[in-house]
């Protein structure tokens, strides 16, 4: 008996270090298993069951983002996630481009940042993560850097899948090719990882959650299905969608499971740039240093300029 238990302690014990959890909805939303999540506030975002719209099947989740900036941010997760290595595969579809703006259609509570989140969006019309700490992003929102990442398509589901390793490691996938600019950790070779690497960082996350938020009242709709949170790679278990992943001209990958085209390398933001001066801290090369209600450093580190983006959003280049 005292065997017996044992053996059932440890079970139990296995199961929470590789716990996992998938969903296709097609039971409906189970609003235990996926409670909404709104941190600070919430003004008129909202999730809901949709059965017009799925990658397979018949359903899949819709989130629609508030008008109000920050305060119209939506989720819906999850905190079963392993304790070790992470990976997470969504099938999601957007209705709306990215843009220059700054949003996020997945976030996660992280420890290594004392609660704050690590965040997977877009930015300069493309993919990125971003550190809430310290507003760093991966890859750096320079031109090397966004040609390093890639679009995300819209009006079909797009399978993207991510792994955050226990020594540091993050490794991104869209329709099953990996995007080198969203590439960290010890055996990663990302030259547009500076912001990211500034300072040591290992992922720590304690949820997984998916939905819209904005920083500059960008409205969208986004659309979940077939989610996958586990301890090892699920990968797109088939053809990607019938939608097309444009990569920016830097990458160079063979088709797995979409159709890979290019686009010009000339798409370089607008360069208006205003002069600051050496005084108070400094912002190293590629960190935010201005925008509407920015709190941080306005000055950049010898080198480089603040250059403005939008009204939300200017950059150290």
């Amino acid at each position: 008996m005292v065997r017996q238990a044992a053996l059932l302690a440890f079970a139990a014990l296995s199961s929470l270090s590789v716990a996992q959890i998938s969903d296709d909805f097609e039971n409906g939303w189970d609003q235990t298993t996926w409670p909404t999540y709104a941190p600070d506030c919430n003004q008129g975002g909202s999730v809901s069951l949709d059965t017009t719209v799925a990658h397979s099947g018949s359903n899949s989740i819709k989130v629609v983002g508030g008008p109000n900036g920050y305060c119209g941010h939506i989720f819906f997760g999850t905190t079963q996630v392993p304790a070790g290595d992470v990976y997470v595969r969504v099938w999601l579809r957007l209705q709306t481009a990215l843009n220059n703006d700054h949003v996020t259609f997945a976030v996660m509570p992280d420890t290594a940042q004392g609660g704050k989140h690590l965040r997977v969006g877009g930015q300069s019309e493309v993919l990125d993560y971003n550190r809430e700490s310290d507003d760093a992003t991966l890859p750096d929102l320079s031109p090397a850097g966004i040609a390093s990442s890639v679009d995300l398509p819209t009006g079909s589901f797009q399978c993207f899948e991510y792994h955050l390793g226990t020594d540091g490691t993050i490794d991104t996938w869209l329709n099953g090719n990996e995007i080198s600019g969203m590439t960290a950790g010890p055996n990663a070779n990302n030259p547009n990882d500076a912001g990211w690497t500034r300072q040591s960082y290992t992922p720590a996350i304690t949820g997984v959650y998916f939905g819209w938020e904005a920083y500059s009242g960008d409205v969208n709709t986004v659309w979940f299905d077939d989610v996958a949170i586990g301890s090892s790679r699920v990968g797109c278990g088939g053809p990607a969608s019938s939608g097309t992943t444009s990569v920016r001209p830097s990458t160079t990958r063979s088709s797995v499971s979409s159709t890979i085209t290019t686009r010009p390398s000339t798409t370089i933001r607008p360069t208006t740039s205003r002069t600051t001066s050496s005084a108070g801290p400094t912002q190293t090369k590629y960190g935010q240093c201005g925008g509407q209600g920015w709190p941080g450093p306005f000055v950049c580190a010898s080198g480089s300029t603040c250059t403005y983006s939008n009204a939300y959003y200017s950059q150290c280049l």
